[in-house]
């Protein structure tokens, strides 16, 4: 399929228009967190973040229902001997299943070996799916969960295949946030065989070269980042050797490095936007460069965004670039700064890990929001349980916003 056809696959650009223009005043409408304070976590998890209750209290970014114990969750996970690069979230599937427990009704954890355990799964009709699975492969054939899940008309935690698609090729994305209207680095993407003789115009060195289609940093070193033609494709090479796929070229932007949480409420349709600042130590070279083995390592430092300006300009790009790409659910948006201080997009992150991450340290610093507190929210945010015999939903009051007892800091 040709580039042209890819984007107008993902997205209609009058769509795209559309929704930037905020017509609509509640599904449209964009929350983003109360200020937080000031204390400069590297390591979000400690007891300190449940402090600061007065800022997830005073946000809405679930859906909540006043009845407990109710609902039907699968947590749907595949053989540990299958490849994983159908699995865009490696979940502790035990861990979740207990912490849900203490919410919903029933919640087990089921493993889909064939095409059978899914139809079987959609014969269940569970109120929820809980998963990290993007496709199985049955048979030489990729069925994507989301779009077997929309088929049966099961609700799932996360962004449609349609969303996936766009976010999974960083040059789509990158191309709808263009057309948009919305900051990102100039860029130019090279396939394999292809050499590229100069940058086009708009572009000039340093550079920054990267995988066009993998995450987690996989293929960023401090070789990424290159300051003439021979280092570009030196680069561009070893991307090309190792891992054979199309590459990204953008313009180096030399500011603050950011990851922007986003929680949409399934009722209203709000979106609530929560800034973190990352921040990569120095290399030899004295660049901060988020590379993959500085990931692996933990390394990097987790900071909260104090600056009001700042906090609104990343949460408005957030936001935006996650309507453009059709994101629903959660999500995890990056962005860099340019050297006059303008907030640009680089990537988004769809189906971001639900461990103790980023996004989990996004949802800490400006909610004070805990580990239990994030994972029951998404869960009870996304199920839909069943109408009753009398047609009426059993009290679970589906819509309601309401300060959930058991959604509340202690």
């Amino acid at each position: 399929m040709s580039m042209k056809k890819q984007i107008e696959h993902c997205l209609d650009v009058g769509a795209i228009q559309d929704t930037l223009q905020l017509q609509d005043p509640v599904t449209a409408e964009i929350q983003t967190g109360p200020m937080p304070q000031p204390p400069h976590l590297k390591n979000p998890l400690s007891t300190a973040h449940t402090k600061h209750s007065n800022r997830y209290s005073g946000s809405q970014p679930f859906r909540t229902m006043l009845s407990r114990n109710f609902g039907r969750i699968e947590i749907v996970i595949v053989p540990t001997a299958q490849p994983s690069k159908n699995v865009a979230i490696t979940l502790d599937a035990k861990l979740i299943q207990t912490i849900l427990c203490k919410r919903f009704r029933k919640v087990a954890i089921t493993t889909i070996k064939n095409r059978n355990d899914l139809e079987e799964l959609a014969k269940r009709q569970p109120d929820l799916v809980f998963s990290g699975v993007k496709y199985f492969q049955f048979h030489a054939q990729d069925v994507w969960l989301n779009d077997f899940l929309d088929h049966h008309q099961i609700p799932y935690l996360g962004s449609p295949k349609s969303a996936l698609d766009c976010e999974y090729d960083k040059t789509i994305a990158k191309e709808l946030v263009q057309r948009a209207g919305l900051s990102t680095a100039p860029y130019i993407t090279v396939h394999p065989g292809e050499t590229l003789l100069q940058l086009p115009t708009d572009m000039q060195f340093p550079v920054f070269i990267k995988p066009a289609n993998c995450g987690d940093s996989i293929g960023i070193d401090s070789a990424s980042l290159a300051f003439t033609h021979l280092e570009m494709q030196r680069k561009i090479q070893q991307l090309f050797d190792s891992l054979r796929c199309d590459v990204l070229i953008e313009q180096y932007l030399p500011g603050n490095e950011y990851s922007v949480g986003i929680i949409e409420n399934d009722s209203t349709k709000r979106l609530t936007a929560m800034p973190i600042e990352i921040r990569a130590e120095k290399n030899t070279e004295g660049h901060r460069i988020l590379d993959f083995q500085t990931k692996k390592n933990d390394a990097e430092e987790v900071l909260s965004v104090t600056d009001q300006k700042i906090h609104r300009a990343l949460s408005d790009l957030g936001q935006s670039v996650f309507r453009v790409l059709g994101g629903t659910s959660f999500g995890r948006i990056d962005v860099r700064m340019c050297a006059s201080g303008i907030p640009h997009f680089m990537e988004a992150n769809l189906m971001p890990g639900l461990k103790k991450g980023y996004f989990f340290r996004s949802c800490a610093l400006n909610l004070g929001m805990s580990y239990e507190q994030m994972i029951i929210g998404l869960a009870e945010n996304r199920i839909k349980p069943k109408t009753s015999h009398s047609g009426v939903r059993n009290r679970q009051q589906i819509g309601t916003i309401i300060k959930n007892p058991i959604l509340q800091p202690t």
